[in-house]
């Protein structure tokens, strides 16, 4: 089938944008925070308000960078003629391409460690695992797959009360798909950060969705479902969220106004509950309308930039931040018992300033050298 060049879409690299400047403010905390450690959900009567926001505002960002990679996969599919063959195999591939990082380069920036003693499946492996299944999902005609996606994102919270005892055959299966634990190998423990079955609807919803960007879907029409969307999932999760009755640990009341809206909006990440996909999802519908709206009038080139780049800078970040904690171990040493850390949460905010600056120009250089050099194919993967 005939091939069709699409420019980039401005809203979903933007979205992309502001998205990797919430990661890299998270990404911050957990390298120079290491000494106040968060639960998930978090001890809301055990934390500061600032740390609290801080952490909250990185929530959107891992069901943001998987709803964007399901409709970046139809919108492949389109450029390539509506072929699901192809798309099936750039899925395949960059699934795999992107689960040899999570295992080989990327647990090396968290940890140091080589030959590894404990790898953490996270986010690039969810990415990935999520890209495998869906390239034999996108076979599924699209408005069952999104009934599919929808019932695995409302649904999956009725399995929280199964678990596997280790010695079980179910146990390692189930640790992947749905229950966050530890693999033990006599040499290598595997922690099972992101479980993926969640990740998996939101992958498969971001595909069945993917045809509201299409160029024949106009302009007008797509920011209306956008927006209402985005404020229907917003309302929806108060509602079920003061009810307090379904896949959530209940909010409480404190004399505290502050704290009760803490506990209100404390959500779990690990697996992302109904609730937390709820929110973060609503939240990125309501945020490509608003560039959508935005790329009519003003062009953000630095958002776009960071957004057409993601992978490039994950990796980059990574590594600078793991490179400078060393740094300043060795000239202040530890000082926050057995890390160094800083002091007060504002300096979070000051260093991702300073690294969102440094970062930009050799993210800009990566954008312009990939899109300038299609002919080199393995670039397509970043």
């Amino acid at each position: 089938m005939t091939s069709i060049q699409f420019k980039r879409i401005t809203s979903i690299d933007m979205l992309r944008g502001l998205v990797i400047l919430l990661m890299l403010l998270d990404h911050v905390r957990e390298t120079f925070f290491l000494h106040l450690q968060l639960s998930d959900p978090i001890d809301v009567s055990q934390v500061s308000t600032s740390l609290f926001i801080n952490r909250t505002l990185a929530h959107i960002c891992a069901p943001s960078f998987v709803f964007l990679a399901g409709i970046s996969a139809y919108l492949f599919q389109v450029s390539r003629g509506g072929s699901k063959k192809e798309v099936f195999k750039f899925l395949f591939k960059r699934g795999i391409f992107l689960i040899v990082l999570e295992l080989t380069l990327i647990n090396y920036a968290w940890t140091g460690i080589f030959p590894p003693k404990i790898i953490y499946l996270q986010v690039i492996w969810a990415i990935g695992i999520s890209m495998v299944i869906l390239s034999v999902l996108l076979w599924i005609p699209r408005k069952l797959l999104f009934l599919i996606a929808i019932s695995i994102i409302v649904g999956h919270n009725l399995l929280d009360s199964i678990h596997f005892n280790k010695d079980s055959i179910f146990y390692i299966p189930w640790s992947i798909l749905h229950d966050r634990g530890w693999i033990e190998f006599t040499y290598l423990k595997i922690r099972t950060s992101y479980p993926i079955l969640p990740w998996i609807g939101v992958i498969s919803l971001g595909y069945s969705l993917g045809w509201i960007f299409n160029k024949s879907t106009p302009s007008p029409f797509r920011r209306k479902i956008l927006l209402y969307t985005g404020i229907l999932m917003f309302i929806l999760f108060m509602v079920i969220r003061y009810l307090n009755f379904y896949g959530e640990k209940p909010w409480e009341f404190f004399t505290n106004p502050t704290l009760t809206w803490m506990s209100f909006f404390n959500i779990t990440k690990y697996p992302p509950s109904f609730l937390f996909l709820l929110l973060t999802l609503s939240l990125s519908f309501i945020l490509l309308y608003i560039f959508e709206l935005i790329s009519t009038k003003y062009d953000i080139k630095y958002l776009e930039t960071l957004g057409s780049a993601p992978m490039f800078f994950y990796i980059l970040h990574l590594y600078v931040l793991k490179i400078l904690y060393i740094l300043c171990v060795q000239i202040w040493g530890y000082n926050q018992g057995e890390y160094f850390g800083f002091k007060d949460v504002w300096q979070i905010w000051v260093a991702t300033i300073c690294l969102a600056v440094t970062l930009y120009p050799l993210v800009q250089w990566f954008s312009k050298f990939k899109k300038n050099h299609k002919e080199i194919r393995w670039l397509k993967y970043l």
